[in-house]
């Protein structure tokens, strides 16, 4: 893993020249763009494959690894993802890498600590291959750092994006998915805006972060106080085997078959504590509640692609006319075994 002992500004904690923006046309990264441009960073996005100066050694900032929507829609892994990241930075000789990785690295576990600092222990799911994907990433990451002396990498941690436009189809699933267990109680949660995370990866590009650190408001919403917080269901709370198969229909519904892996993450806490970006300079902005009842506001049928609401449409379609030749079989046979 990313060693986090020397999370601390590099010397001057001055803001670099230019930043080679990865992930610029992602949700978070139109906002990262809009707060570097309020703070002179110069950009130049990678995305677009704009020249780079022969005099300028640039700071590289992936927004893409950390980015399980964006990872999707263009079919590639999070391993593929960190192969080019590196390859990219070798091109351009860079020195200093800014990634975006996720918190649920840490995995959901009962007996996590709460909160978790960035010296706990890596332990994601071992069926969710997007944090245990992550988790590899950070160690690839360690080792291009300690390749060379002067190599700085900052790792940041976020916690589950739901506010803004950043939230992603699998922030969204988590946000639906906390508060709906029986005979258990709900652990602790925690909701990142992305107006906060955008705002801490200027922080790390400015403080020269070196290092991990998480991201996450002051605090965390305990269960009892989610549930109050937590929009009118018609579904009521389910035990796990159930919500198991609910779960996965509705993450099928939305965006396709849900990752394996992720219910632990409504089950068992991973909350963490942001002093160490705190102490850089990062002031959330947005509380867990605010964060949670704005990701949480409309139906999930308003999160479903144009495509996919054909899909289903044309699903149900079929499955009447299954059920209309069902019915129609039934009759006839009912009608023969009556003469």
């Amino acid at each position: 893993m990313v060693s986090s002992a020397g999370a601390q500004p590099s010397a001057g904690g001055a803001a670099p020249t230019t930043v080679l923006l990865r992930g610029g046309a992602t949700a978070v990264g139109r906002q990262v763009t809009q707060c570097m441009t309020e703070r002179g960073i110069a950009i130049i996005d990678d995305d677009a494959a704009s020249s780079i100066p022969e005099d300028v050694t640039p700071v590289v900032v992936d927004l893409t690894i950390g980015d399980h929507d964006d990872l999707g829609r263009r079919g590639l892994s999070v391993t593929e993802r960190c192969e080019r990241l590196v390859e990219r930075c070798d091109a351009v000789g860079a020195q200093r890498v800014v990634m975006m990785s996720s918190a649920m690295v840490y995995g959901a576990h009962r007996t996590n600590a709460v909160p978790l600092t960035e010296d706990a222990v890596m332990r994601p799911d071992t069926e969710f291959v997007f944090a245990r994907q992550l988790a590899a990433a950070e160690a690839t990451l360690d080792r291009w750092r300690h390749a060379t002396p002067e190599r700085v990498v900052g790792v940041l941690r976020p916690a589950i994006v739901a506010g803004g436009s950043g939230a992603s189809a699998l922030g969204r699933a988590l946000v639906h998915g906390v508060g709906r267990r029986a005979q258990a109680d709900d652990p602790p949660v925690q909701f990142l805006h992305v107006d906060d995370l955008a705002a801490a990866v200027v922080v790390a590009v400015e403080s020269g972060l070196d290092g991990v650190a998480n991201v996450a408001p002051d605090g965390w919403i305990p269960g009892d106080r989610l549930r109050a917080l937590a929009p009118p269901r018609w579904r009521p709370p389910l035990p796990d085997r159930w919500a198991e198969v609910v779960s996965a229909l509705g993450w099928r519904f939305q965006r396709g078959p849900i990752p394996p892996g992720l219910l632990s993450y409504v089950r068992s806490p991973w909350v963490v504590t942001s002093e160490r970006l705190r102490h850089l300079g990062w002031t959330p902005k947005v509380t867990n509640e605010q964060a949670y009842v704005e990701g949480s506001d409309g139906a999930w049928w308003s999160t479903v692609t144009p495509k996919r609401r054909q899909e289903l449409a044309l699903g149900a379609a079929a499955g009447a006319l299954c059920a209309m030749v069902a019915a129609l079989v039934w009759a006839v046979r009912r009608s023969r075994a009556v003469r």
